[in-house]
């Protein structure tokens, strides 16, 4: 039986120093990505810790508004734009400042809302004076978050299918509605005049405005910085807050419900003129075709 040689000898050891320094290496690389892994999920906590603050404060104010409390949830909604527009100064976070910015919309709009004048009727031009001055934030913001036309869904990919399915879709939404809050009607009578004039409005200036807001901006933002999950149930939560002025709880589950379903068809098709549109009908029949049609039925 052959002795081992020094040059065996040798070989064995290099063997072992090249195996052990292998081993060494991968520990290295697994410790390093486990603290890329902890660093990455505490950076996601803390995101999802500063996005769920405003979103807190947003639903205080609008359950103030629900509970008949105007003047504190003024209050509230100010407070929540002053801090986070100076959130600037504390957070060096871009991602968080981008959020911050689209939150920072449902404040101003309920703020708007509720500064028309208490003398001021609920007419359909009432409609213009808030989403009009309204459409200034929302064209600043979304060039401040220089997404793609893409990203936010102006397109008119597949244009004429979606408005196919848009009318009866608002339709549908429309009715449910409808038996929730039995809305008054905004227009006198269902000449096409007046029915022009209700849809020109609620397409072009709530739906349009709204869907900007809370799709194009809200809900594409968060797709980004969470998860898609978690910017459908943010944003539908938001939608169906926003809609607590009606003073019903089933009011806010129901529109929650419909913003998450608009959430849907906006992930899908990534098409901004379906949502309006279809947004803007769930208005023309809740405010303008069904009052008109059901009153004139018996137990409708």
């Amino acid at each position: 039986m052959r002795k081992p040689t020094n040059y065996h000898n040798k070989q064995k050891k290099l063997n072992i120093q090249v195996i052990v320094s292998v081993l060494t290496l991968t520990l290295l690389a697994i410790q390093e990505n486990i603290k890329e892994n902890s660093q990455e999920e505490f950076k996601a906590k803390r995101l999802r810790l500063l996005t769920a603050l405003p979103v807190l404060g947003i639903t205080i104010a609008e359950l103030l508004i629900f509970s008949g409390r105007m003047g504190a949830a003024v209050w509230v909604h100010i407070g929540i734009v002053i801090s986070l527009s100076l959130s600037d100064i504390f957070l060096k976070d871009p991602e968080v400042h981008r959020i911050y910015q689209a939150l920072m919309l449902l404040p101003v709009l309920r703020l708007i809302n509720l500064s028309m004048p208490i003398f001021f009727e609920t007419t359909l031009y009432t409609f213009m004076f808030v989403y009009g001055p309204l459409a200034i934030p929302v064209i600043i913001i979304i060039l401040h978050q220089r997404d793609s036309l893409e990203q936010i869904g102006i397109t008119m990919k597949n244009f004429v299918p979606y408005m196919l399915i848009a009318v009866p879709l608002g339709f549908l939404l429309g009715f449910g509605e409808y038996l929730t809050i039995r809305s008054g009607y905004l227009i006198p009578d269902l000449t096409f005049v007046n029915l022009l004039k209700l849809t020109f409005i609620m397409v072009f200036f709530v739906g349009l405005v709204e869907e900007l807001i809370f799709r194009s901006i809200l809900q594409s933002r968060l797709e980004k910085a969470l998860t898609v999950r978690e910017a459908l149930l943010i944003t539908s939560l938001m939608f169906g807050l926003m809609h607590s002025g009606y003073g019903t709880f089933q009011e806010i589950l129901y529109t929650g419900f419909v913003g998450l379903i608009m959430g849907l068809a906006f992930y899908k098709t990534r098409s901004l003129p379906f949502i309006a549109v279809l947004h803007g009908f769930v208005n023309v029949f809740l405010f303008g075709i069904l009052p008109h049609q059901l009153n004139i039925l018996p137990g409708l």
